[in-house]
Parts: structure tokens; C-alpha cells; sequence
């Protein structure tokens, strides 16, 4: 008996360990999930390379992340995202150990603790202008005691602790009309300045007590001529302007009460000047960085305001502020980037002139772009000379560190602001290519299951962790560049704001290619492009073993609707451009048809400002396809400052000045125009192109029939009341309202309506799993049977269907970004709701939850239907966090795709960061775990009739011995 019993229990561990768990271990981050951090564009950069401390650069950027990066790796020491609204003005560095951001016009100042990223203080400046935010941190000033910095933003200047955030004192500035510019303080004054503009024709000053603030004289002076742009300081006295008219450069010089204006035209320092010029934001004492269409040039102010030029940099040339080296000289670099290289020179500024400290020339990626933004810094080399490092912004948002003619490191910032996301499939394996890896020996093969075991015993060690992890990457081929048969191997093409395309993995989240694309670079035709989306082009199915799938990128040269469209055709495979389009007509909406031609092209409709629609491919093929098939296309329009909804179809050929079969007039349908006093739209919705509904029919749990409504022509809308449109708390619930529609787009009739007190905006609204039914006659068997029932009677949206609808409310504790639904191949798989919450997380919410059929007290027959009792909230459940302890920062959307295997969908969020998983709403019940062990499996089957044919000997033995008795 006691055999038996040590048997059993060995065979009880052994099945233990071979059953597949459902939470996630410690050595399973990474095989099914990645996470990417990133910063975005940096605007601003400041070093600390103390000797005492961990060398650092800090920087804020467009995404609103001040962030601190290892000046050795370029990681991210610690980072912190802001929110939308509170833009990072300036950024600074105080006392050696606090970073300062200045953000929200000039309003909020922070003090954040340099080596760990915690906040210390935090000061909000009010005040009743708007005006330009400034920061001025001196080395080392005192007011009793004190350490401080000043600060000017909303018509205030303020003297701020930088111990503890503390106003010592503040002056209004604004009441003069004055637009401060610049604040002036030198090492060792009693004063201190602020410099502006008094409307367009007037320089005024302020002349301030550094230690009370009171004002000792304010001095103002008229210019005839006029100002435009900002106002760059060269020196404590000197400053340089633009006229009103472009022209001249004018020189201002104050000190002692007096004003005095120099005038000197550009084309007096400029060859060939045509165009207006710009100042570029740069900070070289006694000179500045004149920047036109034909160059950038540098120029210094000698005496009495006269200027000099010094170097013509070229045109495409960026500049650094200057920089302060031992013994009181000061150097700044010079970056060009040309046919693929970058050309590095630091210069010596002094009063002779310039000289080259340092040249070299670092070869680059050519889809890098042009040089946007330089910052250096120095450091003392072995041989006691001074080296420097430059950190150089591209125009692709990418960050490098230069050092020592090499590239440090590098980082892919851009990815911080993805535009659209669109899935492509891998290439398909060709013959020879085997799928799986096998065991290199037995030694391996035991070495790997050992390993297992620790780990799910618990007992492995960090480096067994580390190996377990590591094996099962290249164990899992995840990461391989062909189609797998579950369809988890996919590439992700994703466009950024800076107008570039990448192709990620999503194996591992790596890049495949990345390509800036020329269409969405300004140009003399385009002076401030943008993307706006991607659509699947030519998806090839038949094809799929000898021909490419292509993306088409749509974007604008601006960012009104009435704006130049553009337009590319990429290779999903290998990024290249097949085709690009220089500006053509607008682009305000994109509908991707179902048809396609004989090359699988997939046809698009892009519809103008003027709601012409013009065809995409332009073949003679497309277009007949397309008047075969135009008596079924229709689209709508929500125009929402006029509060109305129409719905549209073709019309007829356009009636252009030249001819142009592809473009077709659009005639209006039907309209709904919504009460401007008591409504206003705040979003609409429709439902998935790529979604599949797997059955038409639902069992209801009294074995009733009823009938989905699954017409593609489905509109979400949602109304607010006016006054519900501001923020969370800006009304009151009586003034507030949102009404939820559901409208066929087709004829405009508004299938259901209902009307939510007391709510109000940002409204996030998904269509996919909507309990809407129609109330069907149960089609009879034996009609069909004996071909009486008359299953070819078209269905048309004419028909008015009688819908039964059910609704039901929910309260949900926090706060939604955005929303998605998971897609799975077949559209068998239960759904699952994913949440963006404030928190930037995603929550996976089961559809159950959301079923309007759920009362408080279920029957017998609804609970075994699954249907959940009814509450007032939505429960958040910890364990349905699919990004799990991750936070994906500034996260601004969420895309779901469907694998090939059923249980299982594809989730791609993204934001500042990057997040990527596999979801089985259902769990995977149609199919093995990637890691599942088939030799533990063998090993306890083997165990099991060993055990089976023990416990028989054993059974024989003690059967013969009781008949013996």
C-alpha cells in the first residue's frame, strides 16, 4: 500500500509540472509580450558630467517627457510624461542636483531630484496675461540665503527658491502693453532685465532690483520701421531684430537709459537675397545665426551696431549654442548632413573671427533626414586637451551621441509618435526552410528541462531565469522572417509624425526597415507636410509566393482639410517607394473599397473638400470595376461645427477645366441636422472592415431564435449638449447630456436612440459587439427542404427591419483614453473590451459584462447561458490587466489583429511607449502552449505504464497471497 501511495504521488508532481499555467512567471516576460520606451523628439538638452556623479544628459521633448538618458548607453535614467496640456516650456539644471521644467505657458515650475527623477517642489505661477515663458537660472545667486532663479511667464517676472519653490518676490511687467522677450542678468549685478516688444513699432526695457524686484527705470523707443519675429540677445546690451517687411536686420542697443536703432538691409550681407530670413534660436555671445532659404550664415556685431559676416555655413547647417571652456573661451559646432554623411566642426569664436577646433565626418543612414537641432558638450581628454560630444536631433526625430568621429549610440524616437498602424503578413516559407529547431544533443535537451523544473519549482537562480528566458526565445522562432502556422508572426507598419516608415517585428518588436519617405519632406511644393494614415494597397493572396504586399501612405501639406493631399505607395516588404504623387487635389476622408483587380489592388475612394471622389488605382481597369459596381457605394459626412449628418453616393463624371475620368461628383442622399442649442456631435463609429461574424443566429436562453443585425452600413453617433463639450467639472449635471444613435447609412434612418442625463464628453466609441437583433421569422426546415421557401429574395436597406433592441448602463471607476475589440479570424472566440485607462494601462473587459440581457437575479436557464448578474459598475479585475505591471506612457491608441489560430488575437498599443501581446479571450483551447514540453509529455505516459504495470504485479501478488490465506 505504501508503494502505491509513493507512486501516486510521484506521477500527482510529475502531471503538475507537464499542466499548462495561466498566469505569467517571471522567465516568461518577453516570449509573448514586449515593451518599448522611448522619449520623442528633444526640443531641449542640458549635460551633467560631474566627475562625482553618473555622467547624464538631460532632455524635454515634443511628447512632453523630461526625461534623464546615460550619456555612455543613451538609456533612460528615469523619465516623466506631462500631460497633453502642460507643455514643457524650458528646462534647466540648479544647484548640481535639480532639474527645473518650466511648463504650461510660464504657470507651473517643477524641481525634480537629478539622480532619481522624484519630484522635490512644485510652484504654480498665476497671473492674467498670457505672455512668453522664460527661465533664467544664474550660477550662483543669493537673496539671503537663498539660492535663486527667475522666472517670467503670464505678465510676471517671479524669484523663486531653488531650495523649495518658494516666491521671494514677483512684478507685473504687462501692464505696460510690453511682450517680454528675453531676461538679462549678469554675474555680480544688482539688476536685472527685461527686454520686449510694445506692440510692432516699440523696444521697451525694465530695469529691476535683483533682491526686491522694485522697479528702477523702464525705457521704450519707437522704430519706424517696424518689428516681426523674436527678439535674439547677443550681448547684456545689444539685441537684433527683423522689420516688419523682411528686409533689414535691425541692431538695438540699450545701456545707461538709451536706446539706439542700426538698420542694415540683407542684401547688404546676403548675395542674392530674395526671401525673408529668420533668426535661428541660438545662444553665441556677440553673434547669431541668420537663417534664409539660400543659406545660414553667422554674424557677428562690432561696434556701434554695425554687423559682420563672419562664415556662410551652407544651407543645410545646424548650429549650437555656445560653450564655455577653461580659461574663458568659448566654442559651439556646426552639423551638415550630406549624401549620407555627417560633417562636424567645433569652432573657436573669438573677437578675430572663428577658428576650427575640431573636424570630422561620421558616415550616416541616408533616410536620417536633414540635422534639426545640435547640443555639445566638452570633456578633458588623457593628454589634458578639451574632447566634446555633440547630441544631434534628425529630422526623423532620431537622437544620436557623437564622440570621437563615431556614433556613441543612437535612439529611434520617432516611434514615439506613431500616426497609424497597419498589420502585413510576413513572406511565406519557401521550400527547404525548415519551421521548427530541434535539440542540438542530449546533453542540451536535459540540461533545458532541468532548467525548466527549477523554475517551476521556483528554485532557479536569477542566471537560470536569465537562461530559461534565453532558450526559449530560440526555441520559439519567433523572431524568424516567415509566416507561421498560427499567424502570430506578423509586421506592424507604422508612420510617425516626422514622416517616416517603420516595419516592426512582432517577434520581438525589432525593426525590419525604416524609410523616410520623400513625399512627406518639406519642400519648395509642400512647406509643411503631414501623414494622416496607412491602407492595405495590393495584398496578394494568390500571388503571395512572387509578388510584394504594398501600403499606401496618405498625407497633407498642412493641417486644414482644404489642404494639398499626398500620396505614396510603399513595399511592405523592403520599404521601398513604388510610386509618389507631388501635391494633388484634398484629402479630407479615405474609404477603402471591397474590390480589387486582377493584381489584387485594392480600389480607394479619396473624397475632396469640394465632396468630389476621386479613384484610386487610375487604371482603365479600376474603373470599370468600380462603374460596375457604384450603385452600391455609400458614405457619410459628420460635419460637426454645423451639427449635421448627411449621407452621399455617385453622382456623375466631374465637370473640370481638363478632363478627368477618375473623379466623380457626389450628390447628398439624406441629411439630419441636430438642435444646435442641445446637441453637438462628439464622435462617431462604424463597424471593422476586417471583423467576421461567425453566425448570424443567437439562442437566447428560452431556445428563442433571433437574428443579428449585422449590416456593415451601421453609424455610431454621439451628441453632447453644448456645454458638455469643456472638461470634467466645467458643468453641472443639469446642463449636461450625451445621446447615443444608431443610424443606417444608407437611407439615414435612425434605427434607435436613447439619451444618457448628466453625462459628459470625451466620448470613445467602438462598433463590434452591439446586441442589436432583428425579430426573424425562424426559417421553417422542411420548406427548405421541399424548395418552397424562398431564400434568394434580395436584402436590401430599403426594407425597414424591425429591430429589438436592449440597453443597459454601466459606471466604470476610471477615466478612458481610448477603446478597442479584440478580432479573431472566424469570429467564433468570445470578444473582449480593451480599455485605455488614464493610467495608461490596458484592461481587458469580457463582453459578458457589457450584455444588456444581465438582471439582478438571473434565472437558472440565463446563468447557464453565462449570463452575469447585474451591477452598477464594471468590476476591474487585476489579473485582466493584459499590459501587466507596464505602464505604456502617453498612450494614444490600440489595434487588435486577428491570427491565423481562432482563440487567439494580435494587440499592438502604442504612445510614448510601445506595447505588444497575444490575447486568448477564450483561453487557447485550440492549441498547445509554445514552451509545452512533448518529451515531459512522453516521459509521463511512460511513467504512467510503468505505474500501470507495478500497481498490477503488486495487485497480483496481494490477490495470490489472500487466497493462499
Amino acid at each position: 500500500m505504501n508503494m502505491a501511495i509513493r507512486v501516486y504521488l510521484l506521477l500527482f508532481i510529475v502531471l503538475s509540472y507537464s499542466y499548462t499555467a495561466f498566469s505569467l512567471y517571471e522567465d516568461q516576460v518577453g516570449l509573448m509580450d514586449w515593451h518599448q520606451q522611448y522619449i520623442g523628439k528633444v526640443k531641449h538638452a542640458v549635460f551633467h558630467t560631474h566627475k562625482a556623479a553618473r555622467k547624464r544628459v538631460v532632455v524635454s521633448t515634443e511628447e512632453n517627457v523630461v526625461s534623464s538618458l546615460d550619456l555612455r548607453h543613451g538609456e533612460i535614467f528615469w523619465r516623466h510624461v506631462l500631460a497633453p496640456s502642460d507643455v514643457i516650456d524650458q528646462i534647466d539644471i540648479a544647484l548640481g542636483k535639480y532639474v527645473i521644467t518650466l511648463s504650461s505657458g510660464g504657470s507651473i515650475l517643477r524641481a525634480w531630484n537629478l539622480p532619481d527623477g522624484q519630484m522635490v517642489w512644485e510652484s504654480t505661477l498665476l497671473g492674467p496675461k498670457a505672455s512668453k515663458p522664460l527661465l533664467l537660472v544664474p550660477a550662483n545667486f543669493k537673496i539671503d540665503r537663498e539660492n535663486v532663479m527667475f522666472v517670467y511667464g503670464s505678465g510676471f517676472i517671479h524669484a523663486i527658491s531653488s531650495i523649495d519653490g518658494e516666491v521671494i518676490w514677483k512684478k507685473e511687467l504687462a501692464s505696460e502693453g510690453i511682450n517680454i522677450q528675453q531676461l538679462i542678468y549678469s554675474d555680480g549685478s544688482d539688476t536685472i532685465s527685461a527686454v520686449g516688444f510694445v506692440g510692432t513699432h516699440r523696444f521697451g526695457a525694465y530695469i529691476l532690483d535683483v533682491k526686491s524686484g522694485e522697479r528702477l527705470k523702464y525705457m521704450s523707443m519707437e522704430f519706424t520701421g517696424g518689428f516681426s519675429g523674436d527678439l535674439s540677445l547677443v550681448t547684456d546690451d545689444t539685441a537684433v531684430a527683423i522689420d516688419s517687411i523682411g528686409t533689414s536686420l535691425v541692431t538695438i542697443q540699450f545701456h545707461d537709459g538709451l536706446i539706439s536703432f542700426h538698420q542694415t538691409p540683407l542684401s547688404h550681407l546676403i548675395q542674392d537675397f530674395r526671401r525673408a530670413a529668420v533668426i535661428s534660436p541660438s545662444n553665441i555671445p556677440g553673434a547669431f545665426i541668420l537663417d534664409t532659404d539660400n543659406s545660414v550664415t553667422l554674424i557677428k556685431v562690432i561696434s556701434r551696431g554695425e554687423l559682420k559676416v563672419v562664415e556662410e555655413l551652407g544651407h543645410a547647417t545646424a548650429v549650437s549654442d555656445a560653450l564655455f571652456l577653461p580659461g574663458g573661451q568659448q566654442a559651439f559646432a556646426l552639423v551638415q548632413h550630406r549624401d549620407g554623411k555627417i560633417l562636424l566642426t567645433v569652432k573657436l569664436d573669438s573677437d578675430d573671427g572663428t577658428s576650427n577646433l575640431l573636424e570630422e565626418t561620421i558616415h550616416l543612414d541616408n533616410q536620417r533626414g536633414k540635422v534639426q537641432k545640435v547640443f555639445i558638450n566638452t570633456y578633458v581628454r588623457v593628454d589634458r586637451s578639451n574632447g566634446f560630444r555633440v547630441l544631434i536631433v534628425m529630422e526623423d526625430d532620431s537622437l544620436f551621441l557623437l564622440q570621437q568621429g563615431e556614433i556613441v549610440w543612437s535612439r529611434e524616437d520617432g516611434l514615439a509618435s506613431i500616426v497609424d498602424v497597419k498589420p502585413v503578413e510576413l513572406p511565406v516559407e519557401k521550400d527547404g526552410v525548415s519551421v521548427a529547431k530541434v535539440e542540438n544533443n542530449l546533453f542540451e535537451w536535459l540540461k533545458g528541462h532541468l532548467l525548466k523544473l527549477k523554475g517551476t519549482l521556483m528554485i532557479a537562480t536569477p542566471d537560470d531565469v536569465a537562461a530559461i528566458q534565453k532558450m526559449r526565445l530560440q526555441s520559439s522562432g519567433k523572431s524568424k522572417m516567415t509566416r507561421d502556422r498560427n499567424g502570430f508572426r506578423k509586421l506592424l507598419i507604422v508612420l510617425t509624425r516626422a514622416g517616416k516608415l517603420f516595419a516592426l517585428h512582432t517577434g520581438d518588436g525589432r525593426i525590419v526597415w525604416s524609410r523616410l519617405l520623400r513625399t512627406l519632406r518639406k519642400s519648395e511644393t509642400c512647406q509643411s507636410p503631414r501623414g494622416i494614415s496607412l491602407h492595405q494597397w495590393q495584398d496578394p493572396h494568390h500571388h503571395a509566393l512572387d509578388q510584394n504586399p504594398f501600403v499606401l501612405i496618405v498625407g497633407r501639406c498642412g493641417d486644414s482639410l482644404d489642404s494639398a493631399g499626398l500620396l505614396s505607395i510603399v513595399d511592405a516588404y523592403t520599404g521601398e517607394e513604388r510610386n509618389h504623387m507631388e501635391p494633388v487635389h484634398s484629402i479630407v476622408h479615405i474609404i477603402p473599397l471591397s474590390f480589387t483587380d486582377s493584381l489584387e489592388q485594392r480600389l480607394h475612394l479619396l473624397l475632396d473638400a469640394n465632396r468630389r471622389a476621386h479613384l484610386y488605382p487610375r487604371t482603365a481597369e479600376a474603373l470599370d470595376i468600380f462603374r460596375r459596381e457604384s450603385g452600391n457605394i455609400y458614405w457619410y459626412s459628420a460635419e460637426t461645427e454645423e451639427g449635421t449628418l448627411r449621407g452621399h453616393s455617385v453622382y456623375k463624371n466631374c465637370v473640370l477645366e481638363e478632363a478627368d475620368n477618375f473623379c466623380f461628383d457626389s450628390r447628398d442622399l439624406w441629411s439630419i441636422v441636430f438642435p444646435s442649442e442641445s446637441e453637438k456631435i462628439a464622435a462617431t463609429a462604424t463597424r471593422s472592415l476586417n471583423e467576421v461574424v461567425h453566425t448570424q443566429a443567437k439562442v437566447t436562453a428560452d431556445q428563442e431564435v433571433m437574428y443579428k443585425y449585422v449590416s456593415k452600413n451601421l453609424l455610431f453617433l454621439a451628441t453632447v449638449a453644448p456645454k458638455a463639450v469643456g472638461p470634467i467639472g466645467s458643468v453641472t449635471p443639469d446642463e449636461s447630456s450625451l445621446i447615443a444613435y444608431l443610424i443606417d447609412t444608407v437611407t439615414g434612418r435612425i434605427l434607435h436612440r436613447v439619451t444618457h442625463h448628466g453625462s459628459v464628453g470625451p466620448v470613445h466609441a467602438i462598433c463590434g459587439i452591439i446586441n442589436y437583433c432583428d425579430i426573424q421569422e425562424n426559417k421553417d426546415v422542411l420548406k427548405l427542404v421541399l424548395g418552397t421557401h424562398n431564400l434568394t429574395s434580395p436584402i436590401t436597406a430599403y426594407s425597414r427591419p424591425e429591430v429589438s433592441t436592449k440597453s443597459q448602463s454601466y459606471f466604470f471607476a476610471h477615466s478612458l483614453k481610448t477603446m478597442a475589440v479584440t478580432l479573431t479570424a472566424k469570429g467564433i472566440t468570445s470578444k473582449q473590451v480593451l480599455l485605455g485607462t488614464i493610467g495608461d494601462q490596458v484592461l481587458a473587459l469580457d463582453k459578458r459584462f457589457l450584455d444588456p440581457r444581465r438582471t439582478v437575479n438571473p434565472t437558472q436557464v440565463e446563468k447557464e447561458e453565462g449570463i452575469i448578474p447585474l451591477t452598477d459598475s464594471l468590476p476591474i479585475i487585476p489579473q485582466s490587466y493584459v499590459t501587466h505591471a507596464l505602464k505604456v506612457e502617453g498612450l494614444r491608441g490600440i489595434v487588435t489583429v486577428p491570427a491565423k489560430l481562432e482563440s487567439t488575437t494580435l494587440v499592438f498599443a502604442y504612445g510614448t511607449d510601445l506595447f505588444f501581446t497575444r490575447l486568448a479571450p477564450s483561453r487557447t483551447y485550440d492549441s498547445l502552449t509554445e514552451d509545452f514540453s512533448y518529451a515531459l509529455l512522453l516521459i509521463t505516459i511512460g511513467s504512467l505504464v510503468v505505474a500501470i504495470f507495478v500497481t498490477w504485479v503488486w495487485s497480483e501478488k496481494k490477490e495470490l497471497q489472500e487466497k493462499w490465506r
